[in-house]
């Protein structure tokens, strides 16, 4: 038998209990590895070895968010004073503040791929028709925001000014700790230059800020900006359907896995976002049906298809790039 529907989450509950020492141990360790890669960054004299290691605390603060992610989905550690304490402070510091991350993401995964309720906590999408009754202005500022250079500046782009500076702006009230953030994140940045140097502020806090930036933030786009990927309106839209068909299940070896935390099983964490991130590849080799999901992968041919949508196409149900646009 098929399992379609609220049977095929049924089917997913299983999965969807935590392993309270296994998600410490993940935590833990995964916080002391970071720790390690960063402070080694600064101890250590070969410049060639110093950038291993600030690829390394770049990779190994990417599975650290996710981790958080789990943790503000309510899915790993709850009613822990010690785990709420860790990932607050780890959350102030990446800018991505609790109040924040947790109030846009929460309405992600209620309006994944819904046209025109898509946009907050997500990348903005729109209709052709809609695009090509934009003023000009409003459509490059339509296009900046999906531009390959705005999420390459990821750090800036999605988490000083997304996650951080216009939500303070809009909602100081609700949004305080992003003020901390700001002022966290780029005093450890001033502080790193003064007392260590420019190359250690590079490798110890640029490098590591911008690669888990853009990476943070292409995987983000990704899951969702595919070839095949689907929106529908409010009408026509469910959540198996934004789950299983909006949703990608990323290809990675296993070592990408670990570093992204699981996260390219994507469609099974739209499904069921509280199966802990342990627990993904499981729920994926014991469920044929979650097999058979829409892909995609870190190979650059796919990045490019990627990166080349940027609206709806109501006619042909499909995302496509400029110049499918311009043929009109």
């Amino acid at each position: 038998m098929i399992l379609e529907g609220k049977k095929l989450i049924l089917a997913t509950k299983p999965f969807a209990k935590e392993e309270r020492s296994k998600s410490w141990m993940h935590t833990i360790s995964t916080l002391v590895l970071l720790v390690c890669a960063y402070v080694s960054i600064f101890w250590v004299e070969p410049i060639a070895l110093k950038i291993v290691l600030s690829i390394l605390a770049s990779l190994i603060s990417l599975r650290m968010f996710i981790i958080y992610h789990d943790y503000l989905h309510k899915t790993i550690l709850q009613n822990s004073a010690m785990a709420n304490v860790i990932f607050t402070l780890f959350g102030l510091y990446i800018l991505s503040p609790r109040s924040v991350w947790k109030r846009s993401h929460d309405y992600h995964h209620k309006h994944n791929s819904k046209l025109f309720a898509s946009s907050v906590g997500s990348f903005p999408i729109i209709t052709k028709e809609k695009f090509q009754s934009l003023k000009n202005s409003d459509r490059r500022a339509y296009l900046f925001i999906r531009h390959p250079l705005t999420i390459l500046l990821g750090h800036i782009f999605t988490f000083t000014f997304g996650l951080s500076l216009l939500p303070l702006l809009r909602s100081p009230d609700k949004h305080w700790d992003a003020a901390i953030a700001l002022v966290a994140h780029y005093s450890i940045a001033v502080l790193i230059y003064i007392t260590c140097g420019p190359l250690n502020f590079a490798l110890g806090f640029l490098m590591p800020a911008i690669i888990s930036g853009s990476m943070g933030s292409y995987l983000f786009y990704a899951q969702h900006n595919f070839p095949g990927t689907h929106f529908e309106d409010k009408e026509g839209w469910t959540y198996i359907s934004a789950a299983m068909n909006s949703s990608s299940y990323m290809k990675m070896n296993k070592l990408m896995h670990w570093f992204t935390g699981n996260i390219g099983f994507h469609h099974i964490h739209h499904l069921n976002a509280r199966i802990p991130f342990y627990r993904l590849p499981e729920a994926f080799e014991k469920i044929p049906e979650l097999q058979s999901a829409k892909t995609t992968s870190l190979n650059p041919v796919d990045i490019y298809k990627c990166l080349r949508l940027k609206v709806w196409d109501t006619e042909t149900q499909n995302m496509i790039g400029l110049r499918e646009i311009a043929k009109g």
